[in-house]
């Protein structure tokens, strides 16, 4: 189904230690985590909070594993700080995953998020944008996009459960007014799933636009419990809204082949933040690749 020299498979260290709550897996170490994801089979990785400063030694322990840097978070405030501050970190982000070798990097705009606030992920506490801070987020996406190809790379924009670009309608906004050829789509499965889009709509629609795929699926009584209880985003996760590819409702056959008719070119990242002491980090990496291997030829 897929071209194994253009698309790669790669596994996010969330699920060894969370980035938001790092007492989930505080236990696990960066070894241990880079080591289990080879062994998993997994070709590459981003990068999590326990992850050498250093990327000469970051790199020397990916080297000796066979892994891959192949994006990182950056957290953007384009409507909430000075653009010049939000440069200053990007341009910094930038060189860090150049010197790894990675060619993408995938920001989320952070401005009045409620990912991380103990308040109902699902309900009326989103934030969203006016139609001034509309113009001010696209525009400042854009010249993040124009810096991140002056430097060889790719900015893709990861929409996230409670941020101000979340929804399938905010997805299309974004799109609409930023150019394609510096604003690519970071799809995340999971979170359209969770909020209960129609991921294979937006997929079809943007596919000729995604820049970096992440392989996350989400079981369905869990996100009715964040939902009937009020639950905060990251309750939900401690609950266990979010699992590796098979082992919830996501449509994974209707992901890979709209990504291989579209002739997908890039890294698709398994990537399920869940507590590692209710679910073992590597029993799910090797689930989860088991589960690609089979459906996706990878």
């Amino acid at each position: 189904m897929f071209n194994p020299e253009k698309v790669k498979l790669g596994i996010a260290p969330i699920a060894w230690t969370n980035d938001d709550m790092p007492e989930l897996g505080g236990e696990n170490t960066f070894e241990q985590c880079v080591s289990e994801m080879a062994l998993a089979g997994f070709e590459g990785c981003e990068i999590g909070t326990k992850y050498p400063a250093d990327p000469k030694v970051l790199k020397r322990a990916l080297d000796l594993r066979g892994l891959q840097i192949c994006n990182r978070w950056f957290s953007s405030f384009l409507i909430s700080k000075p653009f010049a501050d939000t440069e200053k970190d990007f341009r910094a982000e930038l060189a860090f995953l150049k010197e790894l070798g990675a060619k993408v990097i995938g920001a989320s705009e952070q401005s009045g998020s409620i990912q991380g606030l103990p308040v109902p992920v699902l309900g009326e506490k989103k934030p969203v944008m006016d139609d001034k801070q509309w113009d001010i987020f696209c525009s400042g996406l854009n010249k993040l996009g124009e810096i991140a190809k002056s430097e060889g790379m790719r900015l893709t924009f990861h929409h996230h459960m409670g941020t101000v670009v979340q929804t399938a309608e905010e997805i299309d906004r974004m799109m609409a007014n930023t150019d394609p050829d510096l604003v690519y789509l970071l799809f995340d499965s999971g979170h359209l799933a969770y909020c209960g889009e129609d991921y294979l709509a937006v997929l079809r629609q943007y596919v000729s636009r995604v820049g970096h795929v992440h392989l996350k699926d989400i079981r369905p009584d869990v996100v009715a419990r964040v939902r009937a209880e009020d639950m905060s985003f990251l309750d939900g996760v401690r609950a266990g809204a979010f699992t590796v590819p098979g082992d919830g409702c996501v449509d994974f056959d209707g992901i890979f082949r709209i990504l291989s008719e579209n002739n997908y070119e890039g890294w698709m990242l398994v990537e399920a933040e869940q507590d590692p002491a209710k679910a073992n980090p590597l029993e799910y990496a090797i689930l989860a690749r088991k589960f690609i291997r089979e459906r996706a030829g990878l």
